[in-house]
């Protein structure tokens, strides 16, 4: 993607999320779809990753009668997302390199030339944040 110039990526898991979130809005203006499949699929995944198990049902709050197990009342929603470091991040975007250059190799092997090169542009958009 040659929307943004990038020579190293930040060293803040905010900034590098920040940054993909900006790239994805000029690649979507861009009409650049394999960068921006990548970019939606790669802050999905750390979005995922963010989010935290719910708790076990144990204390005696209150409870709803309409559901079983459920909880009522005020900040029965809230729950603190969990804090990936830069290096979390990086990780999870190595990880979804790694699933589309395997992917693209299933795909040659089957000779679907064009989908796995598809796949390895998007594996290369998400290298520049590694």
């Amino acid at each position: 993607m040659n929307t943004t110039p990038m020579s190293r990526p930040p060293h803040d898991a905010q900034a590098l999320r920040s940054m993909m979130r900006t790239d994805l809005v000029a690649a979507m203006k861009a009409r650049e779809p394999e960068t921006v499949s990548a970019l939606r699929t790669a802050i999905a995944a750390i979005e995922n990753a963010e989010a935290i198990t719910a708790p076990a049902h144990t204390d005696g709050g209150a409870s709803s009668e309409h559901v079983a197990g459920t909880r009522v009342g005020v900040g029965s929603t809230e729950a603190e997302r969990r804090t990936l470091s830069a290096e979390e991040v990086r990780s999870l975007l190595r990880e979804q390199i790694t699933d589309r250059v395997a992917e693209a190799d299933r795909y040659d092997a089957h000779g679907r030339h064009d989908a796995a090169d598809r796949l390895r542009r998007e594996a290369d958009t998400l290298g520049k944040y590694v």
